[in-house]
């Protein structure tokens, strides 16, 4: 079979009550699919007006009634708030595989009167709660997906074309109290989370949720060589020098044990300045390889700039206090030094591979997203390479 694409559309409510992490959590492990974009929204009432009108399909196996009323769930809780006139928060997840809309579909599953608890995504987060009458008193869809690889080309074509100018990193989509100052903050999911489909990218979203942060930004990323060694250059000469003492150490135990003599304090001292550089470069190159699939030592420099083989999740968290908070959940650097109940404890293994980054300072933050770039459409990129431009 061959390979289509597939979208789910988290809603403004599941991402209200911070029910991302458990929803991504499923869609990877349960469907083994490739997630290949994401995107934050804000979507005008032109865009919701053109969705809705795609939703009733005689190919869609839910009940016509379940259809209209997500048709009408779509109009009334998708578009801006009309008291504030603020756009929504929904956020579109892109998945790539064999038979990826049947797949998607059976885990997001279908409403109706008879549920079974937890099977699907919709049974755990969704809600269809009728009267004794039998009238709907309260409905929420938790997600919304398309029925059909038909369905799904025509409806993702149409997110695309409404991507560059209600996509992005949203702003002023969020209401704060007054005195309030919000900051924002990048976090990234790390390679180490997609070694294959597992639950893990959702399970550290889960756990940043607690901060009681918004989620406003989100970028699948391949970092290449040269945005990995800029975003981590000023790790470099902390490595290069910080390090001497330990190197110099190390060496001086070696060469006691192969050669058989003293070595001074003096000579232990130069060999961590011989030494010390060269064995930072070497961890700086390492974190490079981790991030984004090759040293660059490994490429030529021409390639320096091509998108890396890695896989990471890039989010942007904001709200008051967002840096502290998030880097309060995500724990020291050395997952073994980290608390209980910290991310890094969680799901860390050592100094590297320890599951999520997250900007230390708001100026790290600003420089960081200038690295990354959250904003920039690469949802809108996949969906015309796979379809051609519409």
């Amino acid at each position: 079979m061959s390979e289509q694409l597939a979208y789910v559309i988290v809603t403004p409510y599941s991402l209200h009550k911070s029910r991302t992490g458990g929803i991504l959590s499923r869609l990877i492990s349960r469907t083994g699919l490739d997630l290949v974009a994401a995107r934050m929204f804000g979507p005008s009432a032109e865009l919701v007006k053109h969705y809705s009108e795609a939703i009733v399909s005689a190919n869609d196996p839910q009940d016509r009634k379940i259809q209209e009323l997500i048709r009408d769930y779509i109009l009334k809780n998708l578009a801006p708030d009309p008291k504030t006139g603020k756009p929504r928060r929904v956020m579109t997840l892109l998945f790539k595989g064999e038979d990826a809309v049947r797949k998607v579909r059976s885990v997001v599953g279908n409403l109706g009167a008879e549920r079974r608890v937890g099977e699907t995504i919709r049974d755990t987060y969704g809600d269809l709660v009728f009267n004794d009458n039998g009238e709907v008193r309260y409905f929420e869809p938790a997600v919304l997906a398309a029925p059909t690889p038909e369905e799904a080309k025509t409806k993702l074509q149409l997110w695309a074309k409404y991507s560059d100018k209600e996509g992005g990193v949203l702003e002023n989509a969020i209401t704060y109290a007054p005195g309030e100052t919000p900051q924002r903050t990048l976090v990234l999911i790390k390679p180490d989370n997609f070694r294959f489909p597992t639950g893990r990218p959702g399970n550290v979203i889960d756990f940043f949720s607690r901060t009681g942060l918004y989620i406003v930004g989100i970028k699948v990323l391949r970092m290449s060589v040269a945005d990995a060694s800029e975003f981590y250059g000023p790790v470099r000469e902390v490595l290069r020098t910080k390090l001497k003492d330990m190197v110099g150490g190390k060496a001086k135990a070696a060469i006691e044990k192969d050669f058989g003599f003293s070595i001074s304090a003096p000579i232990e001292k130069d060999l961590g300045n011989i030494l010390g550089p060269i064995f930072g470069d070497n961890q700086f190159e390492n974190i490079v390889r981790f991030m984004a699939g090759r040293a660059p030592s490994e490429l030529p420099a021409s390639e320096h700039n091509n998108p890396g083989t890695e896989k990471c999740i890039a989010l942007v968290y904001e709200g008051v206090g967002a840096v502290a908070k998030i880097r309060d959940v995500l724990g020291p650097t050395d997952p073994s030094k980290a608390p209980p109940g910290s991310i890094r404890r969680e799901f860390g293994s050592n100094i590297m591979v320890n599951a999520a980054h997250a900007s230390d300072a708001p100026e790290s933050a600003t420089r960081e997203l200038g690295i990354v770039k959250v904003g920039e459409n690469n949802f809108k990129n996949v969906i015309e390479q796979f379809y051609g431009k519409s």
